[in-house]
């Protein structure tokens, strides 16, 4: 990994209730050298505890504030750190921080790019209504972007600080996992899109069932999207170009 890269990044790891992994997963991320902030929302597991002494900045909330506020909260903290760049991942260990150069490497490759960490290799063993929700939001985000997105649920990203200062996002409670879909979209105005590398999909055994909730968060999303695609006028263009019957939009700079 390029030091360079290395000194400009800091990773943000929102956790609920990830007192059983977020060790050993935050001790993978700082095994690379890398500024770590866990934004530990209103834990009661005692979450925060188990950091205590790691150097790793935590950034408890007095009240739960979901994935898409404890996400905000870590970035504009991590921006403060004078990040260039923040990476996401997950405090389950579903995601392995050994994967984070490949996504500085497409960072390198792909300037002022929101690198999505797709979880596209071995993703049979991924439970079948999770798979189908997922292809759901994809169709429908990628609609509203204008072009194919690859993954637009994984947590595992990489933003340009760019994007992160110029965007505006809802992340009330309420809202679920709106804003991971949410930033994709609204990305596109700044002139920023995504670009996707493959990573392994690991589900593991006995591992807590996920916080993502198929149906209600689906529905939470699809609403999202309507509203821009409303917005647009139902946005036929976006949609050819979503499905590959345009060009393209130039990803990188």
């Amino acid at each position: 990994m390029d030091p360079l890269n290395a000194s400009k990044t800091v990773v943000v790891i929102p956790a609920y209730n990830e007192a059983k992994t977020i060790v050993d997963v935050a001790l993978r991320v700082l095994a690379q050298q890398l500024t770590l902030i866990v934004v530990d929302d209103a834990s009661e597991d005692g979450t925060s505890e188990c950091l205590a002494d790691m150097g790793v900045t935590v950034l408890r909330n007095e009240q739960n504030l979901g994935k898409g506020g404890s996400l905000w909260r870590g970035m504009q903290f991590a921006l403060e750190l004078g990040a260039d760049v923040v990476i996401t991942l997950d405090g389950d260990g579903q995601h392995r921080p050994e994967d984070i150069p490949l996504v500085l490497n497409a960072a390198d490759a792909y300037p002022e790019t929101i690198i999505i960490a797709a979880r596209k290799l071995n993703n049979e063993q991924a439970p079948k209504a999770r798979k189908a929700a997922n292809n759901i939001a994809d169709f429908w985000i990628s609609w509203a972007a204008g072009y194919p997105i690859s993954d637009s649920q994984s947590g595992f990203r990489l933003y340009p600080a760019k994007l992160i200062r110029s965007v505006s996002i809802n992340t009330s409670t309420e809202r679920g996992f709106v804003f991971e879909s949410e930033i994709l979209i609204k990305a596109v105005a700044s002139d920023i899109f995504s670009h996707a590398v493959a990573i392994p999909s690991i589900y593991e055994k006995g591992a807590r069932p996920s916080h993502f909730r198929p149906v209600r968060d689906i529905v939470n999303i699809t609403l999202m999207v309507a509203a821009h695609l409303i917005r647009h006028g139902l946005a036929p263009l976006r949609l050819l170009r979503s499905l590959r019957l345009l060009p393209q939009p130039r990803i990188g700079r």
